[in-house]
């Protein structure tokens, strides 16, 4: 049975031996190739045809922001993985790798002190995100087609909580920058917060909401410990932290957190669906995006459980259908919708209530 057939990209001579070898370890990936910048990169993906592409982002002639914009350009959908330095320069040109159409992104290890750990930091990373990238079969076996999942049980819409929704909150991870990009660029400013958990790092989630902020006419922010959830905000959990919702007299509440990760993340979606069902019980509407793994879904059954709605998105506009899949599979979405449709459904649960106006005076 075939393996994944990989293409390394990267200037570096190291990177590139390190990457291999460890791809090589796993069975069901294949090294077909690699190649010193994204010039050659084009070159060899034209000739190879690989599953996926590995790619630095800073390399000489074509960095890897120009390389996977002009392989998009010329209409190539193979996923591409980005190598990137947790820095904040590090951060900006990811985030720009994946608005020009990369698929991820794997940090490149710093502070390391043997070859052997780097090796391991990498393989944690990247094998997982390449294995999702490129199913194989619903048995995770390599080498044979995808296997059509079963429609998606949807759960039977309810009436709206008592006193309508007072948060809506949602989780990504896989492809979730660019789908949330896309989703709250159409949202209408809402009269309720936004609260959101986008599997990133440090630096890496400031930069998110800083890119929101200046993209939308609502406010966004990197949420703080103690900052009050404010009807027609947004607000991002930071790396590494788990992003929880209280309440005091004023009203809602951010609370950051270093409890242990759940679901390997932290932030954790589950964390943020969790607290804030307990908090406004269940007076919130939950809304899983594209990304890999499963968390998101015990939130979202605490969050049916209280009385609030999930929407998921759907398989064919998600890069990873894993988030969402396990929603709609354990049948707690009451609608599972393309990423373009999202944004109506949201503002639809709020059509009786006036919208809050956007930070440009336009409501």
């Amino acid at each position: 049975m075939a393996p994944i057939r990989v293409l390394v990209v990267d200037d570096s001579v190291v990177i590139r031996k390190l990457v291999s070898d460890l791809l090589a370890e796993d069975p069901d990936i294949e090294v077909v190739g690699t190649a010193v910048n994204g010039r050659a990169g084009l070159q060899k993906i034209a000739l190879l045809r690989p599953d996926l592409v590995t790619m630095d982002v800073e390399m000489p002639e074509l960095n890897g922001i120009e390389t996977v914009r002009a392989l998009r350009e010329s209409g190539s959908r193979v996923p591409v993985i980005m190598f990137s330095t947790l820095t904040e320069r590090g951060a900006v040109a990811t985030l720009d790798a994946l608005a020009a159409g990369a698929s991820d992104y794997v940090p490149k290890p710093a502070n390391v002190g043997s070859v052997a750990r780097s090796m391991e930091q990498v393989r944690e990373a990247l094998i997982p995100r390449i294995k999702s990238l490129v199913p194989r079969a619903g048995s995770g076996l390599p080498g044979r087609p995808v296997v059509k999942p079963a429609p998606p049980v949807l759960r039977t819409p309810s009436a709206p909580p008592r006193g309508g929704y007072r948060l809506v909150v949602i989780g990504s991870s896989t492809g979730g920058p660019e789908a949330l990009s896309t989703l709250l660029a159409t949202l209408p400013p809402l009269p309720v917060p936004v609260a959101i958990v986008q599997h990133m790092p440090p630096l890496f989630t400031r930069q998110l909401a800083a890119r929101l902020d200046r993209q939308l006419q609502v406010e966004v922010t990197e949420a703080e410990h103690g900052q009050h959830l404010r009807p027609g905000t947004i607000c991002i959990a930071p790396g590494d932290h788990h992003l929880e919702v209280a309440a005091d007299a004023s009203g809602l509440v951010a609370r950051l957190t270093q409890g242990p990760p759940e679901n390997y993340c932290r932030p954790a979606v589950d964390v943020l669906f969790r607290t804030a069902a307990a908090t406004v019980d269940g007076s919130v509407l939950g809304v899983v995006l594209t990304g890999m793994g499963s968390d998101g879904a015990k939130g979202s059954r605490e969050i049916v459980d209280r009385g609030g709605s999930v929407i998921a998105q759907d398989q064919a506009t998600s890069v990873v259908w894993g988030m969402p899949g396990a929603v709609a599979s354990a049948g707690l979405a009451e609608r599972v919708l393309p990423l373009r449709d999202i944004a109506a459904e949201i503002a639809n649960r709020f059509a009786s209530i006036p919208l809050v106006a956007s930070r440009g005076g336009r409501s």
